[in-house]
């Protein structure tokens, strides 16, 4: 089995990045684009089938080390 963590900056929170990106497209001609915001996919390979046994620890390796919870929200989804 296998649990994707998508962590991105909080709504209130400036992300350079995300406005160089919008930066960047508005210079080859694509002015459609008002806003990005960037953030990061961390993959986890997990042994067994049973992702409600698992979740709990899972939030707590997302919240205390995979994400900076004062300036990044997170999200954890698992795959079959």
């Amino acid at each position: 089995m296998r649990a994707r963590v998508t962590i991105m900056p909080k709504r209130n929170v400036l992300d350079p990045q995300g406005k160089a990106v919008v930066r960047a497209i508005h210079q080859i001609g694509m002015e459609i684009v008002h806003d990005a915001r960037v953030g990061k996919i961390v993959e986890i390979e997990i042994a067994g089938n049973d992702a409600e046994s698992v979740r709990p620890k899972l939030e707590e390796i997302c919240r205390d080390l995979l994400s900076n919870p004062v300036i990044e929200d997170y999200r954890l989804e698992f795959e079959k």
